[in-house]
């Protein structure tokens, strides 16, 4: 059976799609400055995918087919996640809006206290240096 002219309407928009879109469009790739700081963009990716055809009856054997596809995408960067020194920074491009961005904002300083929380019982462990006395 052969393939209906819709589907390779569907195939070649979907294939163009991923040729544009991929994993490095939302998470771009990473910066390094001279002194070692990490920069990685952010960006928020929307896309939007229609497709459709019509048969029409025909006097003839010959099959008729009108149809056609599209799509459209848009790419906002929102923010940028700096490493640097240890610390890591979300730099938000425009102000937290909705309860979701700002949720996304505390990831950075949430992560910072959980290791620092590590840190502080990995120490507790240790066994505490000897009090000197002061020579006269």
């Amino acid at each position: 059976m052969s393939e209906h002219p819709i589907e390779g309407l569907m195939n070649t928009a979907l294939q163009n799609i991923r040729q544009m879109m991929d994993v490095n469009t939302i998470i771009g790739e990473k910066i390094t400055t001279e002194d070692g700081t990490v920069i990685i963009p952010v960006s928020k990716v929307s896309l939007g995918f229609a497709s459709g055809g019509s048969d029409f009856p025909s006097k003839t054997d010959k099959e008729l087919f009108g149809g056609g596809s599209g799509a459209g995408g848009t790419i906002i960067p929102v923010a940028f996640i700096v490493i640097s020194n240890g610390d890591v920074k979300l730099l938000q491009i425009s102000p937290s809006n909705t309860p979701a961005d700002k949720a996304i904002s505390l990831v950075p300083e949430l992560f910072d206290k959980i290791t620092a929380l590590f840190n502080k019982n990995k120490n507790k462990g240790a066994k505490p240096e000897p009090e000197r006395k002061p020579e006269n």
